[in-house]
């Protein structure tokens, strides 16, 4: 009996991508073993995140990097060096920036980068300063945030600019880096989900980015609950002294001086407003095993396949009546392929949400992607599909507008 049998939980057949609401994705098994072979011995886990910064900065060509719990943990962290730098009293005021004084605490963001995860961003403390129009996104004119509107916003209190790095965002990042830059004010990156292609690990930061994070349990398929957070050394030390556990006597205390400059520090912080971030010597380990193998001549052999598994799931749904399925490319090579299953609700008599309902309520429950379902579309997502439940997939669709 295994291990959610016990625990009397259903496990399901995820066709809808990488959401953690349905558990991620499935780990590589590069990134299980060494999972399970870093539980066999103890290690300083400032150690640890050092060795991973290296290995990150050379995956991503950035300075440093950090194991973080997840990309929305290293908005907050992210957001936490900017406003803190290596200044252990504002450290340890951080989220009540007031309680220092002199704390910069505004991040701007522009309105159409908003998005239901910029609350990372307020978790350290920070207020958002909302810039620029909507107006392409609504249909309702041709322009979105221009760059001067983010120049007016900079001021005394600015502690950095957010930006959501997606498939045609504006301003372009290189000009924002470029206008930080000139101000002394970082910049931002919510990658989260930009991966895959692996060249986008090089991406933001080649186009100036001072910190960006990435999610390490979706299409890199390391443990679920860990992130990567690429970017400056300087805000990266500031991200592993507000994250580390800080219990630790200043002149016996001997961090790694590639990762923390100790030089540079008045005393020890208290435990920082990261420390609820912590992330264990396993998950560390497991990320940067499936960081080692997420290459693109892998990444182009699962393209294939994926689109393979989505070929023969739209072959099997040939002929059930109100469905018609189409395959959609990446716009952007390297992406992940989708199959779109368009239902004729009218014709069927059910809605796209009684045919989600329907699978859900199977055995096993079968998720697929919701984001279109005013439309009357499922979109059936391949990262965990194989040969047998791409097949179940295609059999329970038909199913559920048959009956």
């Amino acid at each position: 009996m295994g291990i959610y049998e016990r625990l009397g939980v259903r496990t399901i057949i995820n066709a809808a991508g990488t959401q953690t609401r349905l558990g991620g994705t499935l780990m590589l098994p590069e990134a299980v073993a060494a999972m399970a072979e870093a539980t066999a011995a103890l290690v300083p886990i400032e150690e640890l995140q050092a060795a991973a910064s290296r290995a990150i900065a050379q995956a991503c060509g950035s300075e440093a990097g950090y194991v973080t719990s997840g990309a929305s943990a290293g908005l907050t962290l992210a957001t936490a060096a900017c406003m803190a730098g290596l200044d252990i009293a504002k450290m340890s005021a951080l989220p009540l920036a007031w309680e220092a004084g002199g704390i910069k605490d505004e991040v701007v963001i522009s309105r159409p980068h908003r998005n239901s995860y910029d609350h990372a961003f307020r978790a350290a403390g920070a207020t958002l300063v909302e810039v620029g129009m909507s107006d392409r996104y609504l249909g309702v004119g041709v322009r979105e945030t221009e760059l001067w509107e983010i120049e007016a916003a900079i001021g005394e209190r600015t502690a950095a600019i957010a930006y959501t790095a997606g498939r045609h965002p504006h301003p372009p990042l290189a000009d924002v880096a470029r206008l930080g830059q000139r101000y002394g004010v970082p910049v931002i990156v919510d990658a989260a989900g930009q991966l895959p292609p692996p060249a986008n690990l090089r991406r933001y930061t080649g186009e100036g980015a001072d910190l960006v994070s990435y999610s390490g349990g979706k299409a890199m398929q390391g443990p679920q609950g860990t992130g990567i957070l690429a970017g400056r050394k300087d805000l990266i030390a500031s991200v592993a002294l507000q994250q580390l556990d800080m219990d630790v006597t200043f002149e016996l205390w001997s961090p790694p001086a590639e990762l923390i400059p100790k030089q540079r520090l008045a005393g020890l912080p208290r435990h920082g407003v990261g420390r609820g971030y912590k992330v264990g010597r396993e998950q560390i380990a497991g990320l940067l095993a499936a960081l080692e193998v997420f290459t693109e001549e892998r990444m182009a052999g699962e393209y294939e396949r994926w689109v393979d598994l989505l070929e023969g799931l739209s072959a099997g749904l040939a002929g059930a009546p109100g469905l018609e399925t189409g395959l959609v490319r990446p716009v952007e090579p390297g992406g992940f392929p989708l199959l779109e299953v368009r239902l004729d609700e009218e014709a069927l008599g059910l809605s796209a949400s009684v045919v989600i309902q329907r699978l859900q309520d199977g055995t096993p429950p079968v998720h697929v992607g919701e984001r279109r379902i005013l439309e009357g579309i499922l979109v059936v997502h391949p990262v965990n599909l194989d040969e047998g439940t791409a097949a179940e997939v295609a059999r329970r669709l038909r199913s559920a507008v048959e009956m």
